[in-house]
């Protein structure tokens, strides 16, 4: 038996893509050998650390792939633009709701611009940029380039603005 895969966006979405996913919990120590044994499950680690139970992971694995079903948002789209999705596997620039202007910090005049172009590009380039200062592993290739931002705006020249 190998090391359990670490629960990411591309196994969320493989469960997600599933008609049917059984998630067993184990307690305190896990599970008798002959489970393994038996039924040879497939294995998701959330990480280095031990919980009491399994069914705090079972929530978080089926939080992350319910909202890749059709239906389950408002939006349909939304989920193909949150952190980790898409063929970039970026994350997700900052957010901005209302007011325009709270404590002296203002929404960027893009978002407010109408130009839904100039828009696409401004977060393509604020997905790349919190990318990189948070996470910059992700921008290993081939995950982000020019051709996967989906912008007319390459790495490069976003590189240089900062």
């Amino acid at each position: 038996m190998g090391a359990a895969p670490a629960l990411n966006q591309r196994i969320v979405e493989e469960l997600a893509a599933k008609p049917r996913v059984i998630l067993v919990c184990g307690r305190y120590e896990g599970f008798d050998q002959r489970v393994f044994d038996i039924l040879q499950p497939d294995e998701i680690s959330l990480g280095d650390f031990i919980l009491n139970g399994g069914e705090v992971a079972a929530m978080a694995i089926i939080d992350a792939a319910i909202r890749l079903i059709p239906g389950v948002l408002g939006d349909e789209e939304s989920s193909q633009r949150d952190s980790f999705s898409g063929a970039a596997g970026l994350l997700e620039g900052a957010q901005y709701t209302r007011p325009r202007v709270y404590r002296g910090h203002e929404v960027p005049e893009v978002l407010l611009s109408g130009d839904h172009a100039r828009i696409e590009r401004w977060r393509a380039e604020q997905s790349y940029l919190t990318t990189r200062r948070r996470r910059a592993d992700l921008l290993a290739p081939p995950t982000a380039s020019p051709s996967t931002i989906n912008s007319s705006t390459s790495c490069q020249e976003i590189q240089g603005k900062d």
